[in-house]
């Protein structure tokens, strides 16, 4: 392992069924008003937002509520919520629901006292926080971002055709997060497999970079081991609580940063996957799978050792008599098997890109370097084509 790091997380979670016993203890080191902050409304429809709302009031808060989180959260929303924290003179954040609405309430925690405008400054800029924040905790009910121990903020901004995601330093993420497996059984098909790959893409976009013996990709390997068991599980049993909490403890552990450590990292399926998703307002994690295998096709000569290890640690391919190569293949073969097999997106037509999109699409999708192969505006073209 040849990367230097210091790692650290400050993140306090609370995990299982009675999980959410917990908020009212953290309650007990917050100020006394309380932005609620959720999505459209399927917390109502579980009961969770009345409990929630009862350990807000017992712990003698002042609820401000601040409700339409939508899936892909605009700027648009991200200035009316600093509106609301400012308007109120909010105290915390307490964002209930998926990742949408964590990424959502980090954007406002850094938006609310910025004295100037967020968007240039952290998602055009990258800049760091230089201003007072707002201090946030999450109460998750789905899997697949990780948002609930990282400083990753995704915003769609529309008025510039632009998904860009910021990652925040420590004071940006969560205090505390509050997870119980159950409260992601609700979850429609679509949406939870969606989650599932956001998940492995997650690892993957971590795991398909270096080439020293590293610590952090055995992790990942054993990661995405237990991701593909327990989805076939979860995916025909969804109350399934062993399968459901194995995989919400591996999408923490997947975004955490943990295994990022002493590495360098790819992204550019989440890129090409963001800017799908600019111009489409697709779940997020279909955009995702949709591009993966053309992607990994075109980057496999430039990783072929890490594809080939791939294939022998995580699906088990035998490689007796094969080429380097065939291996690789037949690995990127059982992820596109899996994929099928839990019912993901696999072309971008089924998303709604036409041919006539994909220009706009490239234009939009920002180029990084930390993977096997550095793209060019060409290579985006060709890989979104391929995945029509």
């Amino acid at each position: 392992m040849l990367g230097q790091f210091t790692f650290y997380n400050p993140t306090r979670l609370h995990f299982g069924r009675d999980a959410l016993q917990a908020l009212a203890g953290e309650l007990a080191n917050v100020g006394p008003v309380v932005q609620f902050i959720y999505g459209k409304g399927s917390v109502k429809k579980t009961g969770l937002y009345d409990q929630v709302i009862a350990i807000l009031n017992a712990a003698g808060k002042t609820i401000v509520e601040d409700p339409g989180v939508m899936p892909n959260p605009t700027y648009a929303k991200v200035k009316e919520g600093c509106a609301i924290a400012r308007d109120n003179q909010v105290d915390f954040l307490l964002a209930v629901g998926g990742g949408s609405v964590c990424d959502y309430a980090k954007a406002v925690a850094a938006g609310t006292y910025c004295p100037e405008d967020p968007w240039q400054k952290y998602y055009e800029r990258d800049e760091a926080v230089d201003h007072r924040v707002l201090p946030i905790g999450c109460i998750l009910t789905m899997v697949g971002t990780g948002s609930e121990m990282n400083g990753g903020s995704v915003i769609t901004n529309h008025d510039v055709d632009l998904k860009v995601g910021h990652v925040f330093e420590a004071a940006l993420y969560p205090k505390f997060a509050i997870l119980n497996p159950e409260w992601t059984y609700t979850l429609p098909t679509y949406q939870m497999v969606a989650g599932f790959y956001d998940i492995m893409c997650h690892i993957l976009e971590q795991y398909l970079s270096g080439t020293d013996d590293s610590t952090s990709d055995y992790l990942a390997e054993g990661l995405m081991r237990s991701l593909v068991q327990s989805t076939f599980v979860a995916v025909k049993e969804p109350t399934n609580y062993e399968a459901r909490s194995n995989i919400m403890w591996t999408s923490t552990w997947a975004l955490n940063t943990l295994i990022a450590q002493g590495k360098s990292t790819d992204w550019m399926v989440h890129m090409i996957g963001h800017a799908v998703g600019t111009f489409t307002d697709a779940t997020h994690g279909m955009t995702l799978a949709a591009v993966s295998m053309a992607y990994y096709k075109t980057i496999l000569q430039a990783g072929l050792p890490r594809f080939k290890r791939f294939a022998i640690a995580v699906w088990g391919v035998d490689p007796t008599g094969k080429s380097d190569e065939a291996i690789a293949l037949e690995g990127l073969e059982a992820l596109r098997q899996w994929m099928n097999a839990i019912g993901l997106v696999m072309n971008l037509r089924d998303l709604g890109v036409t041919p006539d999109m994909i220009p706009a699409i490239t234009k939009a999708t920002f180029i990084l370097d930390g993977g096997y192969k550095t793209l060019t505006p060409d290579d985006i073209t060709a890989i979104l084509h391929a995945s029509l």
